[in-house]
């Protein structure tokens, strides 16, 4: 007997609700193996592949290219009955209002008020939302790890480099607009097309100024600015002395992105009672150490940057101050406190915010944790972060200093007990050795959830962190 299942939209992480469908990889009629990519989806803030949970034979796609879609509702429907019970085409099957019950309770009942005769009609049974990916989510809420993809964060994961290290980006190898050739969708994100559609702009005659040809939002409203001044002009002409009035104001429509950043940051702000303290620091010791580091042959290939050992530095902290490193469950009255770090580090994109993390940190070498920071970066600027690498974190950096910036008052990442923010690398008159000396100062700031850091661990923890910048050696004692 054959057995229609449903894959409904899971949550692709960080909350947000909708996805638009990029394209399908599969057809009706082709078969499908556990895991094998189905379709590509693009969230606001990353374009995912989704990989099926069965194996079986596709009986229907219930969205088109370009369709949004929000979660929870269904993406596909597969046969996954034996070869020979396949149906040549896809069975007209009813949903029922007890579709949430769980799949063999629906299989069963099903079967019972079945008559015998009619044994060999499909049975439709509705599988649950599913978080994450593939099967995995179907044995409970524990994620699958997935590989990282190629990709890269944007500079806000990179720490500030001297002017003779920055790249510009090549106009030449990397033209406005390029990535988009003829019968190709204009590469942009499903809030911009939103905004294009109510504007009245073809995307298709935009040029993109964004990462690798993206059109930006700020792209589509200089389109439509050009293309109502262009319509304006053969009106009429002036009156002598009369001024064309400018506009005083843009309305922008709060959503995508944006929206759902806005309503996170105004959850944490208003839920975690926030404290903020600064440490200012003499990392000369630690930038020498980087300095040695690059002539390593050890290193060679590796990324090691001041981003880099904060991230180690944090992670020593942390464990000799745990409450840093926790969770307050409201529903459950309890304090989560966590033994691993999952880091987060905090990434300006062109899709927006994103905060991915680095799983296990804590157990990392200064190498490992260079190359997990690199390949997140990749993922992340190529807006390919996987759902799992968006979910989970404990605890997260900001490098706010590639600004230029020396401190500022970060704000939780929500369900996290901490975030540290690292600010620009000067160099500073500084006592030392009795002397006034040029010194590498860098200023620290935390941010802390009240409710599960007190004062005193928290300044425990940042002087920690700024011990071990201070003389990286001291991480072989702490450790």
């Amino acid at each position: 007997m054959s057995t229609i299942r449903d894959f409904a939209l899971p949550d692709l992480g960080e909350g947000l609700t909708e996805s638009e469908i990029v394209a399908w990889r599969v057809q009706v009629g082709d078969h499908v193996e556990l895991n094998q990519i189905i379709a590509d989806v693009e969230t606001a803030k990353a374009v995912v592949e989704l990989p099926s949970p069965f194996e079986g034979t596709v009986t229907a796609l219930h969205a088109a290219e370009g369709e949004t879609v929000n979660v929870g509702e269904r993406l596909f429907s597969c046969d996954t009955g034996g070869p020979g019970d396949a149906p040549a085409a896809a069975p007209s099957v009813e949903t029922d209002a007890a579709a949430t019950a769980s799949t063999s309770a629906a299989t069963g009942a099903a079967e019972a008020q079945a008559p015998a005769s009619a044994s060999a009609e499909p049975v439709e049974t509705r599988e649950p939302t599913l978080v994450g990916y593939g099967a995995g989510a179907e044995r409970g809420p524990k994620r699958r790890p997935r590989r990282l993809g190629a990709a890269a964060l944007s500079e806000d994961l990179v720490p500030a480099p001297p002017e003779h290290d920055r790249i510009e980006p090549d106009t030449a190898t990397h033209p406005r607009g390029d990535g988009t050739g003829r019968g190709e969708r204009p590469r942009s994100t499903p809030p911009v097309r939103k905004l294009a559609r109510d504007l009245g702009v073809d995307l298709e005659q935009v040029v993109g100024t964004g990462e690798r040809g993206l059109i930006t939002r700020s792209d589509v409203e200089a389109a439509a600015s050009a293309t109502t001044s262009t319509a304006a002009e053969p009106v009429s002409q002036p009156t002598p002395g009369a001024r064309e009035a400018a506009p005083t104001e843009t309305r922008i429509p709060i959503k995508g992105v944006r929206k759902h950043t806005a309503a996170a940051m105004v959850r944490s702000a208003f839920t975690a009672p926030h404290v903020t303290e600064f440490l200012t620091v003499d990392v000369t010791a630690t930038m020498e150490l980087l300095a040695g580091i690059r002539g390593d042959r050890a290193y060679a290939g590796h990324k090691v940057t001041p981003l880099t050992v904060v991230a180690k530095a944090l992670c020593i902290a942390a464990a000799r101050t745990p409450e840093v490193n926790s969770r307050w469950d409201e529903e459950a009255q309890e304090i989560v406190r966590f033994g691993h770090v999952n880091l987060g580090i905090a990434a300006a994109t062109e899709r927006g915010l994103v905060v991915p993390n680095v799983k296990g940190a804590e157990r990392m070498t200064l190498i490992e944790l260079a190359d997990a920071i690199a390949a997140l970066a990749e993922t992340a600027r190529a807006g390919r972060t996987a759902p799992a690498d968006l979910s989970g974190g404990t605890i997260s950096i900001t490098n706010i200093g590639v600004f230029g910036i020396d401190a500022g008052t970060p704000i939780l990442n929500p369900g996290e007990a901490a975030i540290l923010a690292m600010g620009a690398v000067r160099r500073t008159p500084w006592g030392h050795r009795g002397e006034i000396a040029l010194r590498d100062v860098m200023t620290l700031s935390l941010s802390f959830d009240h409710r599960l850091v007190d004062g005193e661990q928290g300044s425990r923890f940042l002087a920690d962190v700024g011990r071990i910048l201070r003389d990286p050696g001291l991480a072989l004692t702490m450790a």
